[in-house]
Formats: structure tokens, C-alpha cells, sequence
């Protein structure tokens, strides 16, 4: 049997992706990993454990992005304090509003004794856990899912680093910033597995690439919906040409449908999107390729 060259392994899987459309029933996506439970989602006192609320909710969660807090805990100074550890010398308080119930007497129109009660703004200051030393059992990565048995995936790392990608691991969510122009993943344990982790690596990688080969999806009909068909074809392409085998949960072919229902069921659509895929995965592998193995002319073929 003659060997399988790289556009017949991409084309093998546009074909699997397309059947797999046509046949229906595909499962509804799911995220492969779990998120860390001192990972940002409420901001939440570190004296109560319950989350703050109204104002208190919007400012802590807009100053943690600003700050790249990936800590849900806040507390006072002396919450700190009480916990075992102490704010970092020249760090600044956020000042957040406490509502406290007031209770007065007073005299009213008629002579009469009554009771007031109203609420009185207060102002107080406090400070993320990550401001502070110590305290890792309130950072993100200390529990984590302890049945997970990670192995490393050698070429996918290898060329994650021939590459020279900005990747920062933390927090709960997966995306690339073009602004910033790295990409972000939650800390590999807490993946359901290796595999899924390095799915979901090689999909934001193909995000990363996107502007290094001139794709400018902004230009395109349904620029969002073809960016995602693009980058889960090209993490499909890229995971199958280093030889790391897919999930026993695969998600590809149920996150593409998504896509493609948003494009009004559009299947044609995926042979433009695989093309541009195969571009992105060989601009990557190009960091590692030989001047010999570069691709003279690799296409996915079009009905």
C-alpha cells in the first residue's frame, strides 16, 4: 500500500467530517476540560465564601481581567492576615462598597418616638489572594482532578517550542489574543486527558497562525463561523500528521456541525475552510520540517 502523503491524510479527514454531517445524530460539543475551583468565575470573599455582590461583582471582575487575577478569592487586609499570610509590600487595595443597615431614633411630626432604619454606603478596601504571599490552596492548580494520568505528547511539544508560541497556562478558558497575541489554556490536569488537551492546543494554534498566512477572516461572510471551521480542521490535520491519535470523545465532527448550522447547513463550505487549514498546519510544521519534507503543493480538494 502505497504511504499516505498529507493531503491524502487531510483529505481522508474532510471526508470523515462531511459523512459524518450528512448522517446526522452527532452529540452536542462539550468543553474536554474541567474547570479549577479557584479559578475566576464569581469573585468571592475569602472571610464568607460566598461571592460579593451588586457593584462589588462588576468592579472585581473587570479589575481581575485588567490585573490578570486568575483567583476567584478576595479579601481585606486582616482577612488576609487572618488566613496565615500577608499582602505583598507595594501592592494596591481595590476599593469596593459595603451596604450597612442603620437604626436611629428619632421624634416624628406628632412628638412620637420611632424607630429609622435606612442604608449607609461604606467604602472598604481589599485585595486578590494573588496580591498575597502564600495561600495556594486559593491559587488556581492546587485541586486538581486526580484521576488524570498526563502524558506528554513529545512532537507536539517539541514543536510548540520550535515555534516559539507566547502559551500561558491557567484559569478556565481556551483562546488565542490576537491583541496580546498569545494563547491561553487552562493548566493541563485539569483535562479530562492528554489527548483532549493537545486538541484543544492545536486548535488555538491554528488561531494564532491565522494572520502569519494572511488569512484576515474580518473580510469574509460569516468570519466567526468559518475562523472555528478553520482552526478545528487544522488542529484535525496537525494532531493526525504528528500521529497523535484522537479521543475516545471526539469532538471535531459535532463542533463542526455547530458551525456549519450557523452557515445554514452550508457543507460545501468546509472544502474553502479545509484549504485554509492546510495552509495554517503547514506554516507550522514548516518550524520543524526540513528544506526535503516542505510541502511543494498540498491542496484538499473541492467538489
Amino acid at each position: 500500500m502505497p504511504k499516505q502523503t498529507a493531503d491524502d491524510i487531510r483529505q481522508t479527514i474532510t471526508t470523515i467530517i462531511i459523512e459524518s454531517l450528512e448522517a446526522g445524530g452527532l452529540p452536542a460539543w462539550r468543553k474536554p476540560w474541567a474547570s479549577d475551583p479557584n479559578g475566576l468565575g464569581l469573585a468571592t470573599s475569602l472571610s464568607t465564601g460566598k461571592p460579593y455582590r451588586g457593584i462589588n461583582q462588576l468592579i472585581l471582575q473587570v479589575l481581575a481581567i485588567k490585573n490578570g487575577y486568575q483567583s476567584k478569592w478576595f479579601g481585606t487586609f486582616n482577612q488576609i492576615k487572618q488566613a496565615g499570610s500577608m499582602v505583598k509590600k507595594g501592592e494596591k487595595s481595590i476599593k469596593v462598597v459595603l451596604w450597612k443597615p442603620i437604626s436611629r431614633e428619632r421624634t416624628n411630626e406628632k412628638g412620637e418616638e420611632i424607630e429609622d432604619k435606612f442604608m449607609m454606603m461604606r467604602q472598604f478596601s481589599i485585595f486578590s489572594i494573588e496580591q498575597a504571599t502564600g495561600l495556594e490552596q486559593f491559587r488556581i492548580g492546587y485541586a486538581q482532578p486526580s484521576h488524570t494520568i498526563f502524558e506528554r505528547f513529545e512532537a507536539m511539544d517539541r514543536l510548540v517550542a520550535a515555534i516559539g508560541i507566547d502559551l500561558r497556562e491557567g484559569g478556565n478558558k481556551a483562546f488565542y489574543s490576537p491583541g496580546g497575541d498569545y494563547v491561553q489554556m487552562p493548566l493541563r490536569g485539569q483535562f479530562e486527558s492528554s489527548e483532549t488537551y493537545y486538541q484543544t492546543l492545536a486548535h488555538e494554534m491554528i488561531h494564532w497562525s491565522e494572520k502569519r498566512i494572511g488569512f484576515d477572516r474580518a473580510n469574509e461572510d460569516n468570519a466567526y463561523a468559518l475562523g472555528e471551521l478553520v482552526a478545528e480542521l487544522g488542529a484535525s490535520f496537525l494532531l493526525a500528521e504528528l500521529g497523535l491519535p484522537a479521543s475516545e470523545n471526539d469532538n471535531h465532527a459535532a463542533y463542526l456541525d455547530h458551525w456549519l448550522q450557523a452557515m445554514k447547513g452550508d457543507t460545501k463550505f468546509i472544502f474553502r475552510a479545509a484549504a485554509t487549514a492546510s495552509k495554517a498546519v503547514d506554516f507550522l510544521l514548516s518550524h520543524v520540517r526540513t528544506s526535503e519534507e516542505q510541502p511543494v503543493s498540498e491542496t484538499v480538494g473541492t467538489p
